[in-house]
């Protein structure tokens, strides 16, 4: 089994690499929607209560964010919580799928998790900064939070170090698909 790792930085164009690479040849894991269950699970929910104090549970994004916001340290808080929820999903996935040929994880922050010895492949998806915060304001994302969460990551160069390939994703899905397509051909 090859088990292959799509990272990059914030609005870099990540989960369209990940749908390209993984469409027919295995399983696709996203870290960012197990992290949207989480969010919904009653655990969770207990965990954040205790950590943080929030009686409110019915707008626990929103009042998480107003945490991070308020005081940066909030988010390694946030992160000792959701990081093993992550990696216990992650490892389920691998086990429920341990006989496919090749298995897909894109997961935005794998290098700053040091989970770089988990896979065999790891592609970095790369797009300037303005490139992504268009991207992100798109999708009704606001500044704060683009620039809170992007200065959490490691820089494009240092993370470059870790992959095997770094993939520029500042045109189109045409282009993307054929940069993608020639790496995931060695693998097939």
């Amino acid at each position: 089994m090859i088990k292959i790792g799509i990272t990059g930085a914030l609005a870099s164009g990540k989960t369209t690499a990940s749908k390209i690479l993984s469409s027919r040849r295995g399983p696709l894991f996203n870290a960012d929607k197990v992290v949207r269950k989480i969010y919904k699970s009653n655990k969770f929910k207990f965990l954040i209560k205790k950590h943080f104090g929030i009686n409110d549970q019915k707008e626990i994004k929103t009042t998480i964010k107003r945490l991070i916001f308020r005081n940066k340290n909030n988010i390694k808080t946030l992160e000792k919580i959701i990081h093993p929820m992550v990696r216990k999903k992650m490892k389920s996935f691998s086990l429920e799928y341990k006989n496919k040929k090749t298995l897909f994880y894109e997961i935005p922050l794998l290098i700053e998790s040091k989970l770089t010895d988990f896979f065999d492949v790891i592609i970095f998806i790369k797009a300037n900064k303005q490139i992504r915060l268009r991207r992100f304001k798109s999708k009704k994302g606001d500044l704060k939070l683009f620039n809170l969460l992007n200065n959490k990551q490691m820089t494009d160069r240092e993370k470059a170090k870790f992959c095997n390939y770094v993939v520029v994703n500042e045109k189109n899905k045409k282009v993307l698909k054929k940069k993608l397509l020639d790496i995931i051909k060695n693998y097939e």
